[in-house]
């Protein structure tokens, strides 16, 4: 198994914030209320969560890493602050350089877990609040530019679509 000492601190804080950052590049695709944002990153970190208790690989270590910050109340997104109209490149660009240090240092296998459980959670949060209508009337699951942005972390994480 792949743990943190095979990495640099700021290649582990990178994994870390991976997840998180998953799950913020579905909050800038469709920007909705602070409702929306709240169950999209309950989604991603009842993935974590889910990932600590299950599994003894790269992602849990990472999992158990994120679940510790936040139980210490400290934030596991760090200082990464994607700015404006170039959020969602440097949000991309994020996730590929997470997936680029997996790749570079866990067994080939842990590597393709860790990119397709931060796929995961950038699912779920697409998955964790109705966006567009009226009161839920006509909303959608998954809007479009969610469904476009998922495409985007699929390439960038080297994953075929279903």
């Amino acid at each position: 198994m792949t743990d943190k000492a095979a990495f640099t601190d700021e290649e582990w804080a990178t994994l870390r914030r991976s997840p998180l950052v998953a799950g913020m590049a579905i909050s800038i695709a469709d920007p909705g209320g602070p409702i929306e944002v709240i169950k999209e990153t309950s989604a991603v970190m009842r993935v974590v969560t889910e990932a600590a208790a299950e599994r003894d690989d790269l992602v849990g270590a990472v999992a158990k890493d994120v679940r510790e910050q936040v139980q210490q109340r400290h934030n596991p997104v760090g200082d990464f602050k994607p700015r404006g109209a170039t959020g969602g490149k440097e949000i991309l660009d994020e996730l590929g350089r997470g997936a680029q240090i997996a790749g570079a240092k866990a067994d080939p296998a842990e590597a393709q877990a860790y990119r397709e459980w931060l796929l995961e959670c950038a699912q779920r949060a697409a998955e964790a609040a109705k966006e567009g209508g009226f009161m839920g009337f006509r909303a959608v699951q998954i809007s479009e530019g969610e469904e476009k942005m998922l495409a985007e972390i699929r390439q960038t994480l080297g994953i075929s679509a279903p």
